[in-house]
């Protein structure tokens, strides 16, 4: 197996996890127009799907790589295999909250909830991975609390949903940050270890919305479904493992803004002024994080000696 890769500390030079974590957020912040389509599969079978579809993608991808050895020293080691099964049963419930949002049109209650995640990331970062903010960062992190909670109270009948959303893939994130395993072998395990779950859920789901007798058109939206579960996800994993985790976190705040202005513009939801200057604050929160982050790398590299 694959020793873990060194985890950057603030002094590192660029985060060389930040392609994958925009690759990864921008497929997470347009999920929802492709869910859309897929309204009338029983939630809890529609991640059955998502999962039974996702095992072949990743079979292929391991396959390809070369990375059988790897998925099998993580399917007999205690630990990891421990460590996997709680951060599989973590994302099949942070999706199955997700969907069932979308399906509800609560397309705000699902952005606050990767709203409120950053503020989580910097918190658990901070605590169990002793991760140091500067105070740009420290400032930052307070003007976006301060947008997070006034959203947060114009929501409080949704704000269960947010606050599940999360949380739960805030703990996801750290644990696969702290497994060491690689990001396609453990999305591989993990998505073993919902295989059967997975089946049940849409064996126990009604006839009418299980998804098993659409057509080809709606097998193939299945299809995606799974794709469109496995990439982000290998995409996120390998960001976790690249990155700090508060800086991940501020990087999350594109998927639930692109979740915000396709409610805004495609999917049918109101803007209240309240909400735009929540926002607005938020972002400025996000240009003193990447302001900082930006002046500290010109810092470094004019501190290194000429080679």
């Amino acid at each position: 197996m694959s020793s873990p890769s060194p985890v950057p500390t603030t002094e590192s030079p660029a985060p060389r996890g930040l392609p994958f974590a925009l690759g990864a957020y921008t497929l997470w912040g347009f999920l929802p127009l492709y869910l859309v389509l897929l309204n009338a599969v029983n939630p809890f079978a529609l991640v059955g799907w998502r999962t039974l579809w996702t095992i072949p993608v990743c079979a292929v991808a391991i396959a390809l790589r070369g990375q059988i050895a790897e998925v099998k020293a993580a399917l007999t080691n205690p630990r990891i295999l421990g460590v996997l099964l709680l951060s599989s049963l973590l994302i099949s419930s942070n999706w199955i909250v997700y969907i069932i949002a979308v399906q509800r049109g609560a397309f705000y209650a699902a952005s606050l909830g990767y709203y409120i995640n950053p503020l989580v990331n910097v918190l658990l970062g901070t605590i169990f991975l002793k991760e140091r903010l500067t105070r740009m960062q420290w400032l930052a992190v307070g003007v976006a609390g301060i947008g997070v909670a006034i959203l947060a109270a114009k929501a409080l009948d949704t704000l269960y949903i947010s606050l599940m959303l999360a949380l739960t893939f805030a703990a996801y994130g750290l644990l696969r940050k702290r497994v060491p395993v690689g990001a396609l072998p453990g999305l591989t395990v993990e998505v073993l270890i919902l295989a059967v779950p997975a089946v049940i859920a849409i064996a126990l789901a009604p006839a009418a919305t299980n998804g098993i007798g659409g057509d080809l058109w709606g097998h193939g939206l299945l299809f995606g479904a799974g794709l469109w579960t496995a990439i982000p996800l290998l995409l996120f994993a390998t960001a976790a493992r690249r990155m700090d985790y508060s800086t991940l976190g501020f990087v999350q705040f594109l998927a639930p803004t692109i979740v915000f202005l396709l409610g805004l513009t495609v999917l049918g939801e109101m803007l209240d002024p309240v909400r735009l200057v929540c926002f607005v604050i938020i972002w400025t929160a996000i240009a003193i994080f990447c302001a900082d982050l930006l002046l500290r790398t010109r810092a470094r590299r004019r501190a290194q000696p000429p080679v």
